[in-house]
C-alpha cells in the first residue's frame, strides 16, 4: 500500500496533507510512503523529518504519485497533476465540488476515487475526521489575530498612570465553530464580545463564553436550524428585522468578524456599505467568507480594502495563514478516515464502499460522477 504526499500546486496553500506523526501511524498500518521534497517546508516540516518516519523523499508530484494506491492532498488535483496519477488510486482533499462540474469530470475521466473531505457527516464517529471544523476553528483564531493586528489601539482595557485605555468592541457574526473560537479568542486578549447567529442552540454556546447574544429572537428564529446543525435561510422579513438590529449595533463595535457560509451556496450578505460608513474610522471588519462572495459589501478576496478609514480585510485560505497548526490538525482528519479503509490484520487497503461516512464524501469511482449531489442528472430518469 504507496501512499503518495505530493507538494501543493497552488503557490498561496502552504499546508501539507501528512505530517511526520501521521506518516508514523500509516506506516504502522503498512503504508509506504512517497513525499516530494519540500512539500512540508511551508508548515515548518523538513525532508529530514518526514525520512526520520520511514518516507522516501521525491524530487516531483508525478514521482510521488507513480503506483500509489491513495493520494493525500489539501486542494483538489488540478487536470495537469491528474495525468500522472494511476487509475483506481484513492485521492482524499478538501475538493471544493459545488459549482465545479467541470473539475469533477476531470477526476472522473482520470479514473481515481477521490473522496471530498469538507462532505464528512457530522456525526459522533466522523468527529476526528471533520475537516470543516478543524480548519475552521484555527481560522476563527486567526480572524482576531488578523484583526488586532490592523486595529490602531490595544485590545483590553488598560488603566495605567497616564489614563486609562477603554477595551475593545468585538462584534462576531455567526456563531459556527469559526465564530466561536473568535468569541473565545477576543475574549482573550481583553476585548468586549458579542454575538449574533440565526440559530437557537447558539445563543446558549455564546453566552457560556461570556459574550452577550445579538438577535431578534422570534418565532421564526426558533426554528431556523437544519437537523445536521446548519443554518436555513431567513425569510426577508425576518432579515430586515435583523437587519435593523445589526445596524444599530455595528455602529459603536470596533472590530467585526464574519463567519457565516451556508453550504452550497454564494455567502450571505450580513454587513451593507451602510454599515461599514456607520463605523468608526480605525474600525476593523474581517470577512472569513470572502471567498464564497464574502459576508461584507466592499470585501475584496486577496485584499485589505479602506472605505473611509474603516479596513475590511479579506484575506485568503485564513487557516492556511497558520499553516503549521493547520496542517497538523488536517493530517489528523485524513489519518483518522483513511484509517476506516485499512483491513489491521492484512494491513491492506480494504475500502467499505457501502460505509456511510465512504457514501457522504465519495465523489467519482470507475469513471464516473458517483455522489448524488453531482452526479449529471439523467433525462428522463424518475426522481
Amino acid at each position: 500500500m504507496k501512499i503518495a504526499v505530493p507538494a501543493e500546486v497552488d503557490l498561496g496553500e502552504p499546508r501539507v496533507a501528512a505530517t511526520p506523526d501521521t506518516v508514523k501511524r500509516l506506516s504502522a498500518l503498512g503504508a509506504t510512503f512517497a513525499v516530494q521534497s519540500g512539500a512540508g517546508l511551508n508548515s515548518g516540516i523538513t525532508d529530514a523529518d518526514y525520512e526520520a518516519m520511514g518516507a522516501t523523499i521525491v524530487p516531483t508530484g508525478a514521482d510521488a504519485v507513480a503506483g500509489a494506491d491513495v493520494v493525500l492532498k489539501v486542494r483538489r488535483p488540478t487536470e495537469s497533476e491528474l495525468s500522472a496519477y494511476p487509475r483506481g488510486a484513492l485521492v482524499l482533499a478538501i475538493m471544493d465540488p459545488y459549482g465545479n462540474d467541470a473539475a469533477l469530470k476531470a477526476m472522473a475521466d482520470a479514473g481515481i476515487s477521490a473522496f471530498s473531505m469538507e462532505l464528512m457527516p457530522r456525526i459522533t464517529r466522523a468527529q476526528v475526521m471533520d475537516v470543516l471544523s478543524s480548519q475552521a476553528n484555527l481560522a476563527g483564531y486567526r480572524a482576531v489575530i488578523d484583526a488586532a493586528e490592523q486595529f490602531g489601539r490595544a485590545l483590553p482595557m488598560m488603566m495605567t498612570a497616564a489614563g486609562t485605555v477603554p477595551a475593545a468592541r468585538c462584534f462576531v457574526m455567526g456563531a459556527g465553530v469559526a465564530g466561536l473560537q473568535a468569541i473565545a479568542t477576543a475574549r482573550r486578549l481583553g476585548a468586549v464580545v458579542t454575538a449574533t447567529d440565526v440559530r437557537p442552540a447558539a445563543k446558549e454556546q455564546v453566552e457560556s463564553l461570556g459574550a452577550k447574544f445579538i438577535a431578534v429572537e422570534d418565532e421564526e428564529f426558533k426554528q431556523a436550524e437544519t437537523a445536521a446543525g446548519y443554518a436555513k435561510p431567513m425569510s426577508a422579513e425576518y432579515q430586515a428585522k435583523q437587519q435593523a438590529l445589526v445596524a444599530e449595533h455595528i455602529k459603536k463595535q470596533d472590530l467585526v468578524i464574519t463567519t457565516a457560509l451556508i453550504p452550497g451556496r454564494a455567502a450571505p450578505r450580513l454587513v451593507t456599505a451602510a454599515m461599514v460608513s456607520s463605523m468608526k474610522p480605525g474600525s476593523v471588519i474581517v470577512d472569513l467568507a470572502v471567498e464564497r462572495g464574502g459576508n461584507v459589501e466592499g470585501s475584496q478576496a486577496g485584499y485589505i480594502t479602506n472605505v473611509n478609514g474603516v479596513k475590511i480585510v479579506g484575506y485568503l485560505n485564513v487557516p492556511g495563514r497558520i499553516a503549521a497548526s493547520a496542517s497538523q490538525l488536517y493530517a489528523k482528519n485524513l489519518f483518522a478516515f483513511l484509517e476506516t479503509m485499512i483491513d489491521k490484520g492484512s494491513k491492506a487497503l480494504a475500502v467499505k464502499w457501502d460505509d456511510e461516512l465512504v457514501k457522504a464524501t465519495l465523489l467519482t469511482r470507475d469513471g464516473a460522477v458517483v455522489h448524488p449531489s453531482f452526479a449529471p442528472k439523467v433525462e428522463g430518469a424518475v426522481q
